[in-house]
């Protein structure tokens, strides 16, 4: 199997905040089938991979397609611990980046599994999020992919100095305006296809 289909899967998964066990729950097969598949040991067969995209709503095609080059579309990622700052933050940059793909994590550590499993173009990140701070976050980020633009996001403009220390290359206080989004978009250190140029 190519293994990319596999990061693919994982990648769908971890977006849904679910576990290897729910999901090979929701198909109706072990835990170690479906984690061969993430893997790339094992090959689902036709009749699952309509199952896996049914559940993840995707087309087939685009699990495919995916599957072939999983680098033609940069990853964005937002992390914040307040669950509705991501469902109230994450549509405005839908608006301003209708067509990439945006991933919304509440825990740190979620955000750097995907992360060391795919490449993340753009991640905003709220700055205080209990035991792990979004200054420490960037460094993590940075040390997997130094090409990350990075862009901070906080209720408290104190925190600017330290957060400009890290290698971020934005600053925005919530919440987030378009046209603070797209000023901030257009000032990327490494631009990416689908970001403002």
């Amino acid at each position: 199997m190519d293994s990319f289909l596999g990061m693919n899967i994982k990648k769908l998964r971890i977006e849904k905040g679910l576990s290897q066990q729910q999901i090979a729950n929701k198909l109706n097969v072990d835990r170690s089938t479906y984690a061969g598949w993430e893997t790339g040991r094992r090959m689902p067969d036709t009749a699952m991979i309509f199952k896996i995209s049914d559940l993840f709503n995707v087309d087939v095609s685009y699990l495919l397609q995916a599957a072939k080059d999983p680098t033609k579309r940069p990853n964005i990622i937002m992390v914040d611990d307040e669950k509705i700052v991501l469902t109230g933050e994450i549509p405005v940059i839908k608006n301003i980046l209708p067509n990439l793909p945006i991933y919304g994590f509440t825990k740190p550590s979620a955000a750097l599994e995907f992360a060391q499993n795919n490449t993340v173009s753009l991640a905003f990140l709220d700055i205080e999020m209990g035991q792990t701070s979004g200054i420490e976050l960037c460094k993590k980020l940075l040390k997997i992919n130094p090409k990350t633009n990075v862009i901070f996001l906080t209720a408290y403009a104190e925190y600017s100095f330290d957060a400009w220390s890290t290698g971020a290359c934005g600053f925005i206080l919530k919440p987030i305006s378009e046209n603070t989004l797209r000023e901030q978009l257009s000032r990327l250190r490494y631009p990416f296809i689908g970001g403002e140029d």
